[in-house]
């Protein structure tokens, strides 16, 4: 396959290139799935809610974020072009680079936390076998691959490292860690301890509807290589909502059984598990690439939503090296606020794509993205809406933001915010798109 192939553009992917069937994007989104860092959301539910809280939070969770990412994966096959180039249809092609920004964002915020989660893990490796952590170096290392599988793209990363190696070794893994989260002991007393409060079931929903749907803005970047939507919208959905609930589930059980007091101390406790646990957090160190790999791509494939003529493979070196350096001079902490502020952008965003694509017939033609409006002010004030409602029913991001909220004394409902602010978004969204399209059709019937 030739660098061109390999680094396609924003231009819809011609037929010889749709070669992704739904088991390939089934691996490919299974093996995403497989990270250390959902372990820590897991267990950043618990000891706040209860284990049977925590499990249905993340069952609700993982339906509701699912459901989204593998329609957004079906709407990026159809109309071939990356997430953010798609998003010129519903917004605009100026107003496509608000959320474009904001993806880079976090995209770049991704590659950081990934880079740092590998780098905890092997720091662990090595200081249980070695004696010393070298932690920089782990990151540089990791950084490396990370870049190598960016300039492979999809297809390649699919083709050479998940088909052949990761779909053997990660299952394997997963499967050992799990038997080692559930034998430590203290699981009946984990099921039985209540809660200690601070995080209602609604809000451990928002953090994983958060951890999911941060894929979102970046899945057309992926599925526009399949072979078609319906094989994209399986392959993408059951792919990542298996690996999705267990391994929260894992991080919630791991945290209590295991007496873990941070859920930032979870790789060194599996580190001390003995050699087949050292061999499996290996195993999962190794795998954790392909996400660092897949949002320092996605990083560079929507900075081309604003700047198409710079090549692709500058802009992943880029964005990779960017992550990089953010990895070696920042710490690994809590980003509880950081899930919830992506899902009060993201959640909203993707209602507004729905309701454009569902009113423009299900289908999005190439002039529907690419001779769109400047602007669509409309569809933009229905995102910014649906990010208020968020915001307004679960404030989150800096303290001073979070305080200013709250003196607008926000209504404790007890429903989250999620689906508040979807449904907010995709009305008003529904009903500009509608009356656009009657408005646009009216010189054409004349």
């Amino acid at each position: 396959m030739s660098e061109r192939e390999t680094s396609w553009g924003i231009e819809p992917v011609p037929e010889r290139l749709r070669v992704l069937g739904g088991l390939d994007l089934g691996l490919l989104w299974g093996n995403l799935g497989v990270s250390l860092l959902v372990i820590v959301a897991g267990a950043i539910l618990v000891p706040a809610l209860s284990l049977p809280a925590a499990l249905v939070a993340i069952l609700v969770g993982c339906l509701i974020g699912n459901l989204m990412l593998a329609v957004a994966g079906a709407i990026g096959a159809q109309a071939r072009v990356p997430a953010m180039v798609l998003m010129r249809a519903p917004l605009g092609e100026r107003g496509s680079y608000l959320p474009t920004t904001v993806n880079v964002v976090q995209c770049l915020g991704w590659t950081v936390f990934e880079l740092l989660v590998i780098a905890t893990a092997a720091a662990a490796l090595s200081d249980e076998l070695f004696g010393f952590e070298a932690r920089s170096a782990w990151t540089l290392v990791f950084g490396a691959a990370a870049l190598a599988m960016g300039l492979l793209g999809p297809i390649g990363v699919v083709r050479t490292v998940i088909r052949r190696v990761a779909v053997w070794v990660v299952p394997l893994a997963v499967g050992y860690l799990g038997w080692w989260a559930l034998t430590g002991g203290g699981l009946e007393d984990a099921w039985n301890r209540p809660g200690e409060g601070g995080l209602s079931t609604w809000q451990g929903i928002d953090i994983v509807v958060g951890v999911t749907v941060s894929w979102i803005p970046l899945a057309a970047d992926y599925t526009r290589f399949a072979r078609s939507p319906r094989g994209a919208f399986w392959g993408t959905g059951i792919g990542y909502f298996v690996p999705d609930a267990l391994l929260l589930g894992l991080g919630a059980v791991v945290l209590l059984t295991r007496d873990i007091a941070d859920a930032s101390a979870l790789p060194a406790a599996v580190a001390a598990g003995g050699l087949v646990a050292l061999l499996v957090l290996l195993a999962l160190t190794v795998a954790e690439t392909d996400e660092a790999f897949a949002n320092a791509y996605s990083g560079a494939v929507s900075l081309q939503n604003l700047f198409p003529q710079v090549p692709q493979r500058l802009l992943i070196v880029a964005t990779t090296t960017l992550g990089t350096i953010g990895a070696l001079v920042l710490e690994l902490t809590s980003f509880q606020s950081f899930l919830f502020l992506l899902g009060s952008c993201f959640v909203p965003l993707f209602a507004v794509l729905l309701a454009d694509w569902l009113a423009a017939g299900r289908r999005y033609e190439r002039e529907d993205v690419f001779a769109a409006p400047s602007v669509r002010a409309g569809a933009i004030a229905a995102w910014l809406a649906g990010f208020v409602a968020y915001q307004w029913l679960s404030p989150t991001g800096p303290a001073w933001w979070v305080d200013q909220v709250q003196r607008l004394d926000p209504p404790a409902w007890g429903i989250g915010a999620t689906l508040p602010s979807f449904a907010v978004s995709f009305a008003l969204a529904l009903v500009v798109a509608a009356a656009g399209r009657r408005v646009g059709a009216r010189p054409a019937r004349a």
